[in-house]
């Protein structure tokens, strides 16, 4: 796998589950302030920190090559196919898109129902959102044996989410939430193929060109099925 398919992938998801992040950190921080708000995010950033160190150690010693492309094939295809599942269901109108002000609304009425709790909330928050950021981080990186790379990518994310919302101070709605999880959705579903399937001994021509290929198959196929989801309009104007 080359090195700008793990930045793009793991950069891009990175940035989206770093926007949710964000603004679960934002409500807390106008709730008990910045500073108690911040160290539960960077405690819970090192927790990840801590995890990838350990997890990427352990997975690449001694590792069955083949039977770990299976493993982490099987976690992609299962992973991009919901992401790019749930973005063809939002372009198509057939659930909401999800609203960064809706969440930032919604963790805000939790805080004021009990205080108490809000800096649990800012670490479990960061924390949870991350562990999908940390779970492409180990299977990209440990699988490419660009441990690094991804990590730095995710982090590269993280700093650009932290520095846009440190300047505007509200909920990050503006970032194309559901293209970009379309888009990279196609590409960890593309990765789990080609991995699951050269597990089990499939030679795909042009190796890792194939990547680029599948990656467009799953586009194309999802922007069909975007348009076969999305209801139909009558001539009357009335949806059957």
């Amino acid at each position: 796998m080359s090195p700008w398919q793990i930045v793009t992938a793991t950069g891009l998801a990175a940035i989206v589950e770093w926007v949710e992040a964000f603004t679960i950190v934002l409500a807390v921080a106008l709730t008990i302030g910045w500073p108690k708000a911040l160290m539960a995010s960077v405690a819970a950033i090192g927790t990840l920190l801590l995890m990838t160190v350990i997890g990427g150690a352990l997975l690449l010693q001694g590792i069955d090559i083949l039977w770990f492309q299976a493993v982490v094939g099987v976690f992609l295809l299962f992973f991009g196919s919901r992401w790019l599942a749930k973005a063809m269901a939002r372009a198509a109108g057939r659930i909401p898109l999800h609203d960064e002000e809706q969440a930032f609304a919604k963790t805000q009425g939790i805080l004021r129902a009990d205080t108490s709790a809000a800096w649990m909330v800012a670490y479990k928050g960061v924390l949870l959102e991350g562990l999908e950021v940390w779970l492409i981080v180990i299977a990209l990186g440990a699988q490419s044996h660009q441990m690094t790379l991804a990590a730095a990518a995710a982090a590269a994310a993280l700093l650009l989410v932290a520095l846009a919302g440190g300047i505007l101070h509200r909920p990050l709605r503006q970032v194309p939430e559901n293209s970009m999880k379309f888009f990279v959705g196609a590409m960890i579903t593309a990765f789990g193929s080609y991995w699951s399937l050269h597990a089990l001994g499939v030679q795909w021509p042009g190796e890792d060109g194939s990547i680029l290929l599948l990656v467009a198959f799953y586009l194309l196929a999802g922007i069909l099925g975007v348009y076969l989801l999305r209801p139909k309009v009558s001539i009357t104007g009335v949806r059957p």
